[in-house]
Order: structure tokens, then C-alpha cells, then sequence
């Protein structure tokens, strides 16, 4: 079981490397959808299996996670067109020096956050906030709304993340309530990004600092 979370965690850590170094938006999201599923049985990996109830409730959530929202994002995909970032704020290159300058960063402050189990679960202090620290950096440096709303399912995912790590019971309603208010912040974004490239023909959000009153 050990060993089988060592392999998750340091799954978790090239997929954010990936995430950071493709342009493709279809790799992107199935990216994400990996990620989340792979957070998903991180829980089961622990030495006392969850309740039915609790383990009801990560089915669901890893559900939404990997499948449903994933889904929606390839949906607006679809509709816009759009298939790589093309001109990132910050390249794919200089993306991936970052990358490891985060990971650095998340080991040296994740020494500062202990767990009480320790061992290997300690692992997942630092995967936790590289995986949050991505998510921040995919919506800050990358132009396109797809990628951001992608970037912002990283941060809920390690925000999720945060919370196996952290929590000795689960705040699954606080979770749930997160989780609910992504859902509906795909769906806007979604309407949002079908709605910008209909009327200018590109979801640049950069571009908007070009519109005066």
C-alpha cells in the first residue's frame, strides 16, 4: 500500500509537470481528469479504509472531478474550436523551470506542516501545495479561458487534496460546497467562453485591456 502511494504521489507531480509543459488543451484536460483521479484513491491507499458512507461520498466527488467537469471543458472545446495555447504569457519552456522552482518551494514549506501519521503521507504536503501552486500559475500565465478554468480545477484539486492530507474527519460538506461551486463556475465560464469567441472570434483574455468605454 505504501509503495502504491510513493507511485500515485510521484504521478501526481509529473502530471502537474505536464499540465505546465503542453500546449495541447485536449492533453490538458485529460490531464486534469487523471489528476483527479488519481487524488481520488489516494484515500483508500490510508492504513483504515473510510466508512461506506464517506467512501459513497469520494465516489461522487471523484466522479465530478474526473468525468463531468473534464466533460464540460471538452465540450466548450469543441464549440470554440480551439486547440493549443499558442502564446502563453510565459513559455512552455520557462513554464517548466518554474515548475521545478515551485516543487522546491512546496518541499521547504511542506517541512514546516507535519502530519501526525508521518511516513509517507507526509509526501503530500508538498504535492499539496505544487498541485495548488500550478493551478495559480496555469491561470496567471496562460492567455486562453479554457486553460484558466483548467487551472482552476488544479487549484480545487489541491485544495481537495489539502483536506485528505489535513483533516483527521473530513469537512465533506465544506468540500462538497467547494466542489458545487466549481461545478457552476465551469458552467459560466463555459456560456462565458462560447459566448466571447462568437462575438470575437478568440478567447484571449488578454485582449480585453484593449477595450475602452
Amino acid at each position: 500500500m505504501q509503495a502504491l502511494k510513493e507511485i500515485l504521489i510521484v504521478l501526481l507531480i509529473l502530471l502537474n509537470f505536464r499540465l505546465l509543459g503542453t500546449s495541447r488543451l485536449g492533453a490538458c484536460v485529460q490531464t486534469v481528469a487523471l489528476q483527479a483521479l488519481v487524488i481520488g484513491l489516494l484515500p483508500l491507499l490510508g492504513p483504515n479504509l473510510p466508512t461506506p458512507w464517506i467512501m459513497a461520498m469520494m465516489a461522487a466527488a471523484t466522479l465530478v472531478k474526473s468525468v463531468v467537469l473534464p466533460g464540460l471543458v471538452r465540450r466548450a472545446l469543441r464549440e470554440t474550436g480551439v486547440v493549443r495555447e499558442l502564446e502563453p504569457l510565459m513559455g512552455y519552456t520557462l513554464s517548466i523551470l518554474t515548475g521545478t522552482g515551485l516543487l522546491v518551494l512546496s518541499h521547504l514549506a511542506g517541512r514546516k506542516l507535519q502530519l501526525p501519521t508521518g511516513g509517507v503521507d507526509q509526501l503530500l504536503v508538498p504535492v499539496t501545495l505544487f498541485t495548488m501552486l500550478c493551478g495559480l500559475f496555469l491561470i496567471i500565465a496562460r492567455r486562453k479561458a479554457i486553460t484558466q478554468v483548467l487551472g482552476f480545477l488544479v487549484l480545487e484539486n489541491g485544495i481537495y487534496l489539502f483536506g485528505i492530507a489535513f483533516a483527521v474527519h473530513e469537512p465533506w460538506l465544506v468540500q462538497t460546497g467547494v466542489l458545487l461551486d466549481v461545478l457552476a463556475a465551469v458552467f459560466v465560464m463555459g456560456i462565458t467562453i462560447h459566448q466571447i469567441n462568437r462575438e470575437f472570434d478568440h478567447i484571449d483574455t488578454d485582449r480585453f485591456s484593449t477595450f475602452k468605454d
